[in-house]
């Protein structure tokens, strides 16, 4: 009895002066280690990420998480999350990462951190080539098709002339057919909705012309992680500077980056 109090009593010092304290390793170290990365992923939220025809995980997500693991040096194991519970999963260490369209917001921040912005998700107004529209005031006399009660649409009602006509639609497929269909020369939707029009390659085909709401996504990882954190912002870094991000934009989006991200 008293080896093993003595015992205990000593991995407890060890312990307490930071000798012995598996518990308190940095993450980053624990991952080269392993030689393995944990990513949690979206399964259901297409151009983020999706299972191809092959029945593998596929999507603009998917390719930052092994652009990621990749510039490592370690596997990267793929974990399908939903929205509910990506942030669960990575507070109890199921994932080492959270790469999965997740927005920054305060509420999010008082439990996880987040790396720097690695791909946009904004609302705004798009349009075909010859659209003159840079801005609110040029709606004047124009018909933008809307998907009812969305964020878009109540923020184009704040800010779009009398003179705007703005047709509601029930589901973001009944806008997609509307402007596919010339029944409105303009839409008002998410960037992730204007690329599911691009992948149908309309002879029409939807670009930017200015934003409503902006609200890019970030990878998310636990608090108190600076190595890590530090880690994935250089390798966020390269891989925009490197062109390679942009890469990844352009596949799975249809469009560059923007400048600002």
């Amino acid at each position: 009895m008293y080896n093993r109090r003595l015992a205990g009593a000593l991995v407890a010092a060890l312990a307490f002066c930071g000798l012995v304290s598996p518990a308190s390793a940095e993450a980053l170290d624990t991952i080269l280690g392993a030689g393995t990365i944990k990513i949690a992923v979206p399964q259901d939220f297409p151009p983020f990420g999706t299972v191809g025809p092959d029945l593998q995980p596929r999507g603009y997500d998917i390719d930052v998480a092994r652009l990621i693991g990749d510039k490592l040096g370690v596997k990267v194991e793929i974990v399908p999350v939903t929205s509910a519970n990506r942030i669960p999963y990575l507070q109890t260490n199921r994932v080492d990462l959270v790469i999965s369209s997740l927005g920054r917001n305060a509420e999010r921040e008082k439990v996880i951190d987040f790396s720097e912005a690695y791909a946009p998700f904004f609302n705004g107004v798009f349009g075909p080539a010859d659209a003159a529209v840079n801005g609110p005031d040029d709606l004047a006399g124009k018909t933008v098709g809307v998907t009812r009660g969305a964020v878009e649409d109540l923020e184009l009602t704040k800010i779009a002339p009398a003179s705007a006509t703005i047709r509601r639609y029930e589901d973001n497929n009944g806008t997609i057919s509307a402007f596919l269909s010339g029944q409105v020369e303009l839409v008002a939707t998410g960037n992730v909705v204007a690329a599911a029009i691009l992948e149908r390659n309309p002879p029409k085909r939807p670009e930017s012309k200015f934003l409503i709401k902006n609200s890019p996504c970030y990878v998310g990882l636990n608090k108190n992680e600076p190595k890590l954190l530090a880690r994935v912002n250089a390798i966020l870094a390269e891989a925009k500077s490197s062109g390679a991000l942009n890469a990844i934009a352009k596949k799975w989006l249809g469009a560059d980056l923007p400048k600002d991200l």
